[in-house]
């Protein structure tokens, strides 16, 4: 009892180690982003406010992020409280992942079809899209309140084991001490292996595997425009590739680059979780040693969770407004140091 214990205190000081840092500057992030829009009234239109939909989503998610690998172990809890610290966290995530999938899916109509964006329905009915990636998450996530759990079977099982034990031992056995009152709290008493399967192969693959296939297809089509621009500057220009071109092909290639490497950072790391947590799920076995998947669940889920902050920062007309702030504060200070010197 006393390893378990201290076993469970090294993962909780672990998970505070990785998840603090990563948790305090997603949301320093996502704020910083979030003031630059609302403080700058030219981006107040359909595509920043899936834009900032999804900053609130992914705010929410950094403020769960230490509570998200805290899953894995086992906690002393009633069983109400057990459900509601696992599917408040599991709904952040989702919606998350929701407003991710409809911020790429915005900008893919608005990129392949940019004269026809406007008829388009996430366009014509801006409230129902967002009702669409905030409402489905959380009905899901609720199914194990609602009934869809594993407390009565783990439950039936404390009690057959109990008695079995009873029968062996001379009935020298109290089943009040171990878990057939649900005392404990783990994510097996929440999530049954079917909610977690359908969870992973029917929402997360699938809404990975569209943001993959958009991007690569928006990849794609900038491609072929460049290749026509490269056309049109040799037919009338019919010589060596100028300048411009040289421009355009450097800046395509930044682009793929930056693509590449928001994957291989972000998604590679969480592609491996799910795909290890899926295997442990699989071989039901309980991990001796749970740092290796504490590190992969902290690294994954934060990684993904940078994406919004990547996109935000790298668009200079969401941080403007607080540069200018920030710049002017400078100047202020600046102004008061050389004022003081005149002084002395």
């Amino acid at each position: 009892m006393a390893n378990q214990t201290t076993d469970s205190r090294d993962a909780l000081y672990l998970i505070q180690c990785i998840t603090i840092p990563l948790s305090t500057a997603i949301i320093l992030a996502n704020l910083l982003i979030i003031i630059g829009i609302v403080c700058n009234q030219r981006l107040h239109n359909t595509t920043n406010y899936f834009f900032l939909s999804l900053l609130v989503a992914d705010l929410l998610t950094g403020v769960a992020l230490p509570y998200i690998p805290k899953m894995s172990l086992e906690r002393e809890l009633d069983f109400h409280t057990c459900l509601l610290v696992h599917i408040f966290p599991n709904f952040l995530f989702l919606s998350f992942l929701f407003n991710l999938v409809m911020v790429h899916y915005e900008r893919y109509l608005c990129i392949i079809y940019p004269l026809h964006y406007k008829h388009f329905w996430a366009h014509r009915f801006f409230p129902l899209a967002l009702l669409a990636v905030w409402l489905p998450p959380l009905l899901y996530a609720s199914l194990p309140a609602f009934g869809w759990n594993n407390r009565k079977a783990i439950a039936i099982g404390n009690i057959t084991n109990c008695s079995h034990n009873e029968m062996l031992e001379g009935a020298g056995g109290d089943c009040s001490t171990n878990r057939t009152w649900g005392k404990e709290c783990s994510y097996k008493d929440v999530f049954p292996h079917a909610f977690i399967y359908l969870e992973v192969y029917g929402l997360l693959t699938p809404a990975i595997c569209s943001i993959v296939f958009m991007t690569v297809r928006v990849l794609w089509i900038a491609r072929e425009q460049l290749r026509d621009i490269c056309k049109l500057h040799r037919a009338v220009q019919r010589d060596h590739p100028s300048e411009q071109e040289h421009r355009l092909n450097i800046r395509y290639v930044r682009c793929v680059v930056a693509v590449s490497l928001t994957f291989l950072v972000c998604w590679v790391p969480y592609i491996i979780y799910m795909h290890v947590s899926i295997i442990a799920l699989s071989q039901d076995e309980k991990d001796k040693d749970p740092s290796t998947y504490i590190i992969l669940s902290c690294t994954g889920i934060g990684s993904m969770a940078i994406i919004p902050a990547i996109l935000g920062l790298g668009n200079r007309q969401y941080t403007e407004p607080v540069m200018n702030v920030c710049g002017k504060l400078r100047d202020r200070c600046r102004e008061s140091k050389d004022t003081e010197d005149l002084t002395l």
